[in-house]
């Protein structure tokens, strides 16, 4: 007989009373537990990337078919040609060492100007814009809008067809007075002096040439900048110098105007003034030795007699000679479309005590008087006043046409400029200081010389010279003015250049000998 063997059935499932002891589980349950999980994790995860590809698909699937197109589609830029900038025969202005100081030059953008620079989206980056000159001054009107290509490219990005296509706008051509063959000849003439030409109509204002010394090649820039004759300096608008004895033409308008002296009014040339031990002497007395005699407002133009005007500059002092330096354009701004123009310097007691904390002397009016000491002007405020001097009128030096500039009458009474304008005239001939136009045999000039002293780095006594002039007189059609930085006497170096130019207007066969020159002149 077979005894009973009790089985999983019976005792293994028999609980006898309570117990605290936690159930082993079986490795069966372990793995269910695990795999439950593990589901769950799955759909989890699958739930999340449903709802992420709704989203994607539903709220940003545009974006990112924009961001699709972006890479299959490009923009090709098409740059707008640049206007042209043209001299008055409608001729271009040649971007060189001649017009560099009127043309100015252009340059590339760079990334971190674009969005400084940007207006109505003109600009992009490597564009070209106008850094100096007319090409800064009207970088508006030059600069044209550039157009465009829009094209499907590949993974290579070839482009594979045209979806579009917009078409530059040219920017506009300005044109100017300026005189091609005269800024050639004003050019050439400096042979790389330092200094500046200024040329205008004086019944307009229009500047017919321009020229700083030396100029640059802009095709050059790099080689340029690092000149120590500065040659992005534009001289002829932005270089202060002391006027010299073409302010002597100030000082007479100043005296007559203001009716502190008259037209007989006379001096003694004593060659030398000595004011609480300082010496002021005429030039003609330091370099000869000699004086003049009795000198008149004609002979002390013609002459530039310093004696006369130190005098004259005593009796009516540094306020009124300052009053009408400003009616002159002295110490303003003369408003040319150039960028960079200065305003220059006319002092007054009120400015040397403000600023030098001095008090003024006698002295100071003398300086002043013959245009030196604190007097600072440009060849352009020169030539202005030339140009009011010649026609009664003061009319914007400027370089392209604006039908709103107006001339205005400055008002000074026509026996002054009678009297200015002999003196002038004595100045270019046979006995004035003007030695170079003694031969001269075109039209009749109206000229004054200038040397005006400064001081060196080096402490040393310099001159610069100067040289003004209009003609003809009766009609005046040109005016010239020359400053040669430390060239010494205006009629050695300056009236030259002059002579040049005047000869070019006016179709003259030149015969002086430039090379012999010899003379008496200031």
């Amino acid at each position: 007989m077979k005894k009973f063997k009790p089985g999983a059935a019976f005792s293994d499932f028999v609980i006898l009373g309570s117990s605290s002891k936690t159930p082993v589980k079986s490795h069966n349950q372990t793995e269910i537990i695990i795999g439950d999980w593990l589901w769950v994790a799955i759909l989890a995860s699958m739930g999340i990337l449903l709802i992420r590809l709704v989203s994607l698909q539903l709220f940003e699937g545009s974006k990112y078919r924009v961001l699709a197109d972006e890479n299959r589609i490009s923009t090709i830029i098409l740059p707008a040609p640049r206007g042209k900038i043209l001299d008055f025969e409608n001729k271009i202005l040649e971007d060189n060492p001649v017009n560099s100081a009127v043309v100015g030059y252009v340059g590339e953008i760079s990334d971190t100007e674009v969005g400084l620079l940007k207006t109505d989206d003109k600009y992009v980056l490597k564009d070209k814009i106008g850094r100096s000159g007319l090409q800064l001054q009207y970088e508006q009107i030059l600069k044209g809008i550039n157009g465009g290509r829009l094209v499907e490219v590949d993974n290579a990005v070839q482009v594979v067809r045209d979806l579009g296509r917009r078409e530059p706008i040219p920017g506009k051509d300005i044109m100017t007075s300026i005189n091609s063959k005269l800024q050639k000849t004003a050019y050439d003439s400096m042979a790389k002096k330092i200094g500046a030409v200024v040329i205008s109509n004086p019944k307009t204002g229009e500047i017919m040439g321009l020229v700083s010394s030396p100029g640059y090649d802009p095709t050059k820039i790099n080689q340029s900048l690092n000149d120590p004759n500065l040659p992005f300096f534009n001289r002829a608008i932005a270089g202060l110098y002391p006027p010299g004895s073409t302010f002597k033409m100030v000082t007479t308008t100043a005296a007559l105007g203001s009716g502190k002296l008259n037209k007989n009014y006379s001096v003694e040339d004593t060659g030398v003034i000595t004011v609480a031990g300082f010496k002021y002497d005429n030039w003609f007395f330091s370099q000869y030795g000699r004086t003049e005699g009795q000198v008149n407002w004609v002979k002390a133009l013609t002459r530039s007699n310093d004696i006369f005007f130190y005098k004259v500059g005593e009796t009516i002092g540094p306020d009124i000679l300052a009053s009408w330096a400003k009616v002159f354009g002295y110490g303003l701004l003369t408003g040319i479309d150039l960028p960079g123009e200065v305003e220059g310097l006319i002092p007054t007691p009120d400015w040397k005590e403000k600023f030098k904390g001095e008090k003024w002397f006698l002295g100071n009016t003398y300086h002043m008087a013959i245009g030196q000491g604190d007097v600072l002007t440009t060849p352009l405020q020169v030539n202005l006043m030339t140009n009011i001097l010649a026609t009664n009128k003061k009319c914007k030096l400027h370089i392209v046409n604006d039908p709103m500039i107006k001339c205005s009458n400055v008002e000074i009474a026509p026996d002054i400029l009678d009297i200015i304008k002999k003196g002038m005239v004595g100045a270019c001939k046979e006995g004035g200081t003007a030695y170079p136009f003694f031969s001269w045999t075109g039209p009749e000039v109206a000229c004054k010389t200038g040397t005006a002293e400064y001081i060196t780095r080096s402490g040393k006594y310099a001159t610069h010279a100067w040289f003004t002039v209009f003609a003809p007189v009766m009609d005046p059609q040109i005016s010239v003015t020359i400053l040669i930085e430390g060239g010494g006497e205006g009629s050695k170096t300056a009236a030259p250049i002059a002579r040049k130019i005047l000869s070019e207007y006016f179709g003259i066969e030149d015969k002086f000998n430039y090379e012999i020159q010899a003379g008496e002149g200031e």
